[in-house]
This record gives structure tokens, sequence and C-alpha cells, in this order.
């Protein structure tokens, strides 16, 4: 019963596909240069002010200040911190903005999982890498207990959602290379995925659990 979040929103065109096709979450990556994806902060506020209140928004950051953080949160719905953020930096931004955090890690082993999962963010989510679209070996994921919810990252696409939601039960799939075309968000890519995993949810509501 996954939910999808696309990342990597740029253009008004992307917000439109969004929109159109209405995913759980949206994300924007947030003055970071690294990323082609990056977006300076008032761009990114101005796009996410377009988004339909039916798509949560969220703000990824990496490393950032927490007062450049909290100003920016005004305009999304989560923040999503993929550096090395400590727990008491997490603990600050909860209780000064009251917004959800997800917390990104690139977990190596099993024993990297039990330990992030420690954290006092509200989500996880697991990648490969700072958005390479890498995928890893999902098998380490299989022990988390279902009560920490997490994102799944890395290397997702049509090709292989399907085998990630067989082999695990995330509480979301994030895709940003994954529906892209050229360097671009592929509306057909987005609305095939979207469909997708609302058919799962479907199919999984109508189980009557024999």
């Amino acid at each position: 019963m996954s939910k999808l979040k696309i990342c990597g929103l740029k253009t008004k065109e992307d917000v439109e596909i969004i929109n159109e096709t209405q995913p759980d979450y949206c994300g924007f990556i947030v003055d970071y240069p690294k990323s082609r994806r990056s977006l300076e902060p008032n761009e990114a506020c101005r796009l996410a002010a377009n988004v339909l209140e039916t798509v949560k928004k969220v703000a990824v950051f990496v490393d950032e200040p927490m007062e450049k953080v909290i100003k920016t949160m005004a305009s999304f719905d989560m923040a999503q911190l993929h550096g090395k953020e400590s727990e008491s930096y997490i603990e600050e931004l909860k209780r000064k903005t009251s917004k959800p955090v997800i917390k990104a890690v690139i977990p190596k082993d099993a024993t990297d999982v039990e330990y992030f999962c420690k954290t006092k963010a509200d989500y996880l989510l697991f990648d490969a890498g700072k958005g390479e679209g890498r995928a890893f070996d999902w098998e380490i994921l299989k022990n988390v207990r279902s009560s920490r919810k997490y994102f799944l990252a890395g290397g997702l696409n049509e090709e292989n959602i399907g085998s990630a939601l067989d082999t695990l039960d995330p509480y979301a799939i994030d895709i940003s290379s994954g529906v892209e075309s050229d360097g671009k968000k592929d509306y057909a890519k987005i609305k095939r995925i979207t469909e997708f995993l609302r058919n799962n949810q479907e199919r999984g509501n109508n189980d009557d659990g024999f």
C-alpha cells in the first residue's frame, strides 16, 4: 500500500504534471548546487505555492543552517534532510516548525539500518547516495519494523518498482530520475507509476484477508 513521492521538481511544467497526476508527495531540492535539480529558496517556494493542497510538498536540504531551513519551511509541509544533520538538529527543527522531518540515510548493511532506525525523525529515507539514481541491496531492509515508516529511494523506475514492492513494504516509494526522459520529468512515466501504485492500493484494500 505504498505511497508515491516524485522528487526533483524544477519547473512550472513539472508542477503542472504533479497537479494532474497527484502523487502523495512531491519534492524540491533547495540550494544544493551539486544537483542539477537544485533551486534557489525563493524559486522553490514560488513553485511549491502552485502545487495542489492534496499533494504534500517536501523541501530537500543538505547541511543547511537551521534558520535558512526554518524560513523556507513556511512554504512546505515537510523537510527532508539529506546531509549529516545531527539528532539535536532534527529535534530542534521539528520543535521550531511543528512539521514532520524525513531523514535520508545511506545504509551499507543491516547493522546500519538498525542504527538509523533510532532517529528522532518522523520518517527515514533509504537511498544509495544523494540522488544519483543508483539502487542498493534491498534485502538489508527486510527486518525494519512495520512501525518505522520509511521512503525507499535509489534507482527506482517502471521496470523494478514491482520487484521492490514484492521484496519490501515501504511506507512510500521515492522516484526522481526514474520518471525522467532526457533529464526532464516525463508525464507519461509519472502517470504510469502513479496508476500502478493506485491499482496496487486498490487490490490491497479489496483483499478479504483469507
